[in-house]
């Protein structure tokens, strides 16, 4: 009896996705109908801020690491679409270098997807070069290594100006992100982070997570799973950043400072690590409340105070519900 309800839930499982899908995409295309510009511009961003904290989640969840690179994955994936999507007439204008022969040559410009998603493999090729010394470190000096490899690639960007234009940034960049493409790689994300912990390799991460020297005394390869998570991770965040970028039609270096890391990281940890949906619930209040309390913050002219409450929301959920608003509370077996 107990197996069959076991089956029943696995089937019911990829069924309520599949049905949640169109609900979904219903319901954007009635916002869309309903609602001023500005409020679907507010949900697009949402979308892409959910891909980038369910992202670090695969990561900070469910492999147990402490990752503060993300936004630095972010501006790979950003600097890279961004290159490659812009149009050939305003490259002199705005000084940038034209493609090299083997992108497709001067007079050639990229489409969006794939685009997009080579911004997101150069993210996951550079995390994996970088991750197999890297991730050799534990806790506090993981977190640090991180940390620095967002500042390397921040100080990369700001200084290889014939490529990114340093400080100044990049302006009129097509803008071809909409509701539906920051929807349909949130549905993706959440997928592939769905069908990862009903897998042996997500098994393993959260084995990893749990204690890594019994992982390792039953054989779980601790640096492969460690870079496969790190790797897909900043995959997701390189195609955040390309989203990003093409919404906004313009980037600078510091858009991808330690402010966007402290953001996401408290997304996945107010919404909870470890969860496909907490990070989801994590994005939308963190991006709400700063769209709502932008006005209060012009208005008192105090600057700084969505960042002052988004740190006392962190204090208060560390405090209160370690676990996140979504987390369940793990408890050792005696």
């Amino acid at each position: 009896m107990q197996s069959f309800k076991d089956n029943l839930q696995r089937l019911n499982r990829p069924l309520t996705f599949l049905l949640a899908v169109p609900v979904l995409f219903l319901l954007l295309w009635l916002a869309k109908a309903t609602l001023s510009q500005y409020v679907i511009l507010i949900i697009t961003f949402i979308g892409i801020y959910i891909v980038a904290s369910v992202s670090l989640n695969i990561t900070n969840g469910y492999a147990g690491l402490f990752s503060l690179g993300h936004a630095g994955f972010m501006a790979i994936g950003a600097y890279t679409s961004t290159l490659l999507t812009f149009p050939v007439k305003l490259r002199e204008v705005f000084a940038l270098a034209y493609l090299p022969p083997m992108l497709g040559g001067p007079e050639f410009q990229w489409p969006f997807l794939p685009a997009l998603l080579v911004g997101g493999i150069f993210a996951a090729v550079v995390a994996a070069i970088v991750g197999i010394p890297v991730l050799r470190l534990r806790g506090h000096y993981l977190a640090v290594a991180s940390l620095g490899l967002m500042i390397l690639i921040n100080a990369v960007a700001m200084n290889f100006r014939n490529i990114t234009r340093g400080s100044i940034g990049i302006n009129s960049i097509p803008k071809y992100t909409n509701i539906w493409w920051s929807y349909g790689w949130v549905v993706l994300t959440i997928y592939v982070v769905w069908r990862l912990t009903n897998s042996s390799f997500g098994r393993a991460m959260m084995a990893i997570r749990e204690d890594e020297t019994s992982a390792q005394v039953q054989g779980i390869n601790l640096l492969k799973y460690k870079l496969l998570s790190f790797t897909l991770g900043a995959f997701f965040a390189g195609i955040a950043g390309g989203l990003y970028a093409h919404l906004s039609g313009a980037i600078m270096p510091w858009v991808f400072s330690f402010n966007l890391t402290f953001q996401i990281v408290i997304m996945v940890v107010v919404g909870g690590q470890g969860t496909i949906f907490g990070p989801v619930l994590g994005a939308v209040i963190l991006i709400v409340l700063r769209y709502v309390l932008k006005p209060l913050e012009e208005g008192l002219t105090v600057y700084g105070l969505v960042e002052l409450i988004y740190a006392t929301l962190l204090i208060f959920i560390m405090l209160r519900k370690p676990e996140g608003l979504l987390g369940v509370r793990r408890k050792l077996s005696s």
